[in-house]
């Protein structure tokens, strides 16, 4: 699996951006795919995920409520729409292939193991 994001950019406080995941894969339609983010300094972290069939979404407490995950099987692409955003949103944005897929029975949480990444794409949010 190959997997090619696009569509950062440099936006102010409160505007939208829809960031893209490309794969290149024979069947899409087999894998958990996810969004990380790594601001300057900080650790990567988990922004949200979707199941294979897109039937199931998964989003941190930061990004809930302002962005959504999608994903078109047929055309091998994920979205991440981005509303209202804010300048801690800032940072490099990653798409991934993830196992394991699963929300933590009687809480908000999931686990997943990431398995393949695709190149960043800046995410920049000016004040």
């Amino acid at each position: 699996v190959q997997l090619q994001a696009s569509g950062g950019g440099t936006v102010q406080s409160g505007a939208s951006l829809r960031l893209s995941c490309v794969a290149s894969v024979s069947v899409f339609n087999m894998y958990d795919m996810a969004w990380f983010r790594q601001a300057p300094g900080k650790e990567r972290e988990f922004v949200g995920a979707i199941s294979r069939a897109g039937l199931s979404t998964y989003y941190a407490d930061s990004v809930k409520g302002r962005f959504t995950i999608s994903r078109d099987n047929f055309k091998k692409i994920m979205f991440l729409q981005m509303n209202r955003l804010k300048p801690e949103d800032t940072a490099v944005y990653y798409c991934a292939v993830v196992r394991d897929l699963r929300k933590v029975r009687g809480t908000e949480e999931v686990t997943y193991t990431p398995d393949t990444w695709g190149q960043g794409t800046q995410v920049t949010v000016s004040s």
